[in-house]
């Protein structure tokens, strides 16, 4: 878009205050083709045609005389025989503005950023390029670059003799920027885009058969699956997305070959090869500080709440082990749907809130919104400084029975159902971290803590504690920008006491390294393995390894 600066014109004139008389006599210039029209104008009417009779030479002469009576009046009525014509490459001002765009590169828009000065201009036309070297002229001026003497004095002229279609389009161009701002603000077209991503991933569990439960053994074998997520999100206003995510894949969970949730792939699915809404949800803006969450299927508070972990955090390309991705005390309640909110105080401070369920669609007895299974969490959100972001969360579950699931299918038997399937709450805590300590090294960790109480049969009343914690350290752009190693090490979900019952005897460790290599923007190749010392918490059980070759695709 053309940029028109009257700025331009009076920086020029207050350098040289000398053009005033030079102004005066272009002025004259202009004014003697006027005059030359006039003139012939006055002799037309006097030279009869043949044939004429009396009436015609009287009409004629009338008119000669009103032309006469009324000069000045017509003067000012008569185009300039200037804007009758385009600009020609033949003349001085095409040839002076030709000079200046060479000296100066003040037009551009061919391929070789030249002006090719082969064919007539409009004035309007000219006046843009005009312009455009106006402008580039006085950002030399004001960062003191040097510009002649002869080349300010032709940008004076050629302001001046085109002053007329400058301001012309300086008009022009407001009120399309104007009309522009206008659309920018009040239209907006629904717009669906699709995302998603395919995981390949090669690998396998090794180890002995775990002593705890003679009858698993371990299964020795390398395995090649696949998950796939198509996300379509669509906006009505611009600022909101409904999110419709499609998945499939083929993995056979690592807890069914080893006897434990511990050795469970970040990226597993359940899905058989079939095609399943994995994710559907809703968000929008309420206000300039509030943004409202509504999820209908597959949703849980580590949708949208802020995990701190910014290097493991995702299922896709973070990391290898399930339990490495974030707190399951706080962001693995096993909700399906979810009304959530991000609320934020400052540019510093901020909170999420949710009220979550797993059964929400069934309207039974110990199911639907407020019946079923059910977590009402929240999380303050605090930023001290750029490199630093803390998380401090809290919340209440209450599970009917069905499908107590308080470690998130990530640690022991005892630490999912400390007193079986019956009616449990719990009261949740965790606090998370992330250290950006330089610009190439990272450190996150968390905690969280468990207080779970049965809440009926004859264990009504019976308390248990569970626990976790993680702390990974991240090392950017090693080999490569953009390249990640990260080593990462845990206490995965343990019931250290339970009222009434047995608690975990031991204590097990998982402790995980592995290596993200982009192989472009949209491929990721993540070799990588981790051990899970002590398996379920018992250490008669000999160690699990997992090793991973995990490749992503992203469109």
């Amino acid at each position: 878009m053309v940029q028109l600066s009257w700025s331009n014109l009076r920086s020029i004139s207050a350098i040289f205050a000398t053009a005033f008389l030079f102004g005066q006599n272009s002025a004259s210039a202009q004014i003697q083709p006027n005059a030359s029209i006039s003139t012939s104008e006055q002799r037309n009417p006097a030279q009869a045609q043949p044939g004429n009779n009396s009436e015609t030479l009287i009409e004629n002469i009338r008119q000669y005389s009103n032309l006469e009576t009324s000069n000045t009046e017509s003067m000012s009525q008569v185009t300039n025989v200037n804007q009758l014509r385009d600009v020609s490459p033949t003349d001085w001002a095409y040839e002076a503005l030709r000079s200046l765009v060479d000296r100066y590169g003040c037009i551009a828009g061919f391929p070789n950023q030249t002006y090719r000065g082969s064919q007539p201009l409009t004035r309007y036309e000219f006046a843009a390029g005009l312009n455009s070297c106006l402008n580039q002229i006085e950002r030399l001026i004001a960062s003191n670059e040097s510009v002649s003497q002869e080349d300010l004095e032709s940008m004076q002229r050629l302001a001046q003799e085109f002053e007329a279609e400058l301001a012309t389009l300086g008009g022009r161009v407001d009120e399309i920027e104007s009309r522009t701002a206008v659309l920018e603000d009040n239209q907006f077209s629904t717009t669906t885009k699709l995302n998603g991503t395919v995981i390949f991933n090669a690998g396998g569990a090794f180890g002995s058969e775990l002593q705890a439960d003679s009858d698993v053994a371990l299964e020795d074998e390398f395995t090649l699956s696949y998950r796939t997520r198509l996300n379509f999100d669509t906006s009505f206003m611009g600022e909101d997305r409904l999110r419709v995510r499609l998945q499939a894949g083929n993995f056979n969970s690592f807890a069914d070959a080893t006897g434990t949730d511990m050795a469970r792939l970040a990226f597993d699915d359940s899905s058989e090869n079939s095609i399943e809404i994995n994710d559907l949800s809703y968000r929008f803006p309420l206000g300039d500080n509030i943004r409202i969450w509504l999820g209908a299927n597959g949703t849980d508070l580590n949708d949208f709440g802020d995990i701190h972990n910014p290097y493991l955090e995702s299922t896709d390309t973070g990391s290898l082990n399930r339990f490495f991705n974030y707190n399951p005390f706080i962001f693995r309640t096993g909700a399906q749907q979810a009304i959530g909110a991000n609320v934020k105080f400052t540019d510093s401070l901020g909170l999420d809130l949710a009220y979550l369920t797993g059964d929400a669609e069934e309207p039974s007895e110990t199911n639907g919104l407020f019946n079923g299974d059910y977590t009402a969490i929240g999380q303050l959100n605090w930023k001290p400084i750029e490199s630093l972001s803390l998380g401090l969360a809290g919340g209440y579950s209450y599970y009917p029975g069905d499908d107590v699931n308080l470690s998130g299918s990530t640690g022991s038997s005892i630490a999912r159902q400390p007193f079986g399937e019956i009616p449990t709450s719990a009261i949740r805590a965790g606090v998370q971290g992330s250290w950006e300590i330089n610009s190439k090294l990272n450190l996150a960790a968390w905690g969280g803590y468990i207080n779970a109480e049965a809440k009926d049969d004859f264990r009504d009343g019976d308390n248990a504690d569970l626990w976790n914690w993680v702390a990974s350290l991240s090392l950017l752009d090693l080999g490569k920008e953009g390249a990640i190693f990260t080593v990462a090490g845990g206490m995965p979900p343990k019931a250290t006491d339970v009222d009434g019952g047995t608690a975990d005897l031991d204590t097990s460790y998982i402790i995980e390294a592995q290596y993200k290599f982009p192989l472009s923007e949209n491929i990721l190749i993540t070799p990588g393995a981790y051990v899970i010392l002590n398996p379920n918490h018992n250490e008669n059980n000999d160690s699990i390894w997992v090793g991973a070759i995990r490749t992503n695709f992203s469109f």
